[in-house]
C-alpha cells in the first residue's frame, strides 16, 4: 500500500536555525500518524512546509505519489490536502450548516457569495446533512456559530475540512481547550473521519495521542528522535527525556 504522504529528508533554515532537520515520514491511507514534541520543537514549522505557506530549503514533499514539493497552497489543497488550525476559522454570523454548505460549494467551483443559489442546490444540502451525521452537530445545524460552544466549534472546524473531500488531514491540536467530555467526542469523531482521509495530528493531549494513533513520530529540536506504535513509543527512553523526565505525561 502507498503512502498518503511521503516526507524525504526535508529542511527548513530561519538564518543559523535549523527549524527543520531532515525530517521523513509516512503517513498511510486511513492511518492516524501523531507528531508529538516540546513546545519549541518545530511542529508548526513541519506543518507549515507541508501546506506550502512555508518553503523548504532541502527535501520532498509527495502527495498521493505525486510531488508537491514546490506546489502552491491552493495547488495542494486541490490535490486533496486538509487543515485544520489551533483556532478555529469560521463564519461566526451563519449557521453550522451554512458554514459546511458554503465549503462543499466552494470546491465544486463556487464562490463565498452563493446563498441563494446554495440554496436551491439540492445536492449541496445533500452531501452537508451526511457531514453532520456522525458528529455531535446533528441536532445543532441551524446554530448560529457564534453561538456554539469552543468545542463544537472544533468540531465544525473539522466538518467544513472534511467538505473539502481531502484525502490527508493536517490537524494542529484539535483538542487544545477542550474538557473531558469535548475530548471524548473529538476522539470520537476522528475515529469515523479516518475512514475517509488519512491524518497527521499535531497533538499534546497525549491520552488523545494515545488513543487515535496507530504510529507516533516525536520532534525534538526539529529532529525525529522517534518513530514507532504507540506502546514503543510510550516506553521510549529518549522520548521520556525529550518530555523532561514525567512519567505521568505519557501514561
Amino acid at each position: 500500500m502507498s503512502a498518503i504522504l511521503k516526507i524525504d529528508n526535508l529542511v527548513k533554515r530561519f538564518g543559523g536555525l535549523t527549524a527543520t532537520d531532515h525530517v521523513s515520514l509516512e503517513v498511510m491511507p486511513h492511518e492516524i500518524h501523531a507528531l508529538i514534541g516540546p513546545n519549541g520543537a518545530g511542529k508548526s514549522t513541519l506543518i507549515n512546509q507541508l501546506c506550502g505557506e512555508l518553503r523548504s530549503n532541502a527535501g520532498t514533499i509527495h502527495l498521493a505519489g505525486r510531488d508537491v514539493t514546490n506546489l502552491s497552497v491552493p495547488d495542494r489543497v486541490a490535490l486533496g490536502l486538509g487543515r485544520t488550525f489551533q483556532i478555529t476559522s469560521l463564519l461566526d454570523e451563519v449557521t453550522v450548516r451554512e458554514n459546511i454548505g458554503m465549503a462543499v460549494q466552494v470546491r465544486e467551483g463556487g464562490n463565498f457569495r452563493i446563498w441563494d443559489a446554495a440554496r436551491r442546490r439540492h445536492a449541496v444540502w445533500v452531501e452537508t446533512d451526511a457531514l453532520l451525521v456522525p458528529s455531535q452537530l446533528a441536532d445543532r445545524a441551524e446554530i448560529r456559530v457564534a453561538d456554539l460552544s469552543h468545542g463544537e466549534k472544533k468540531q465544525l472546524e473539522l466538518l467544513v475540512a472534511m467538505a473539502m473531500r481531502p484525502q490527508l488531514l493536517l490537524l494542529d491540536e484539535p483538542m487544545a481547550g477542550l474538557g473531558h467530555l469535548e475530548s471524548q467526542q473529538m476522539i470520537g469523531l476522528l475515529r469515523r473521519v479516518r475512514e475517509d482521509a488519512a491524518i497527521l495530528l499535531v497533538e499534546h493531549d497525549m491520552e488523545a495521542v494515545f488513543a487515535l494513533a496507530d504510529r507516533v513520530s516525536v520532534l525534538v529540536y526539529g529532529r525525529i528522535i522517534a518513530q514507532g506504535r504507540v506502546e514503543e513509543i510510550r516506553n521510549d527512553p529518549a522520548v521520556r527525556e525529550a518530555y523532561l523526565g514525567a512519567e505521568d505525561e505519557l501514561c
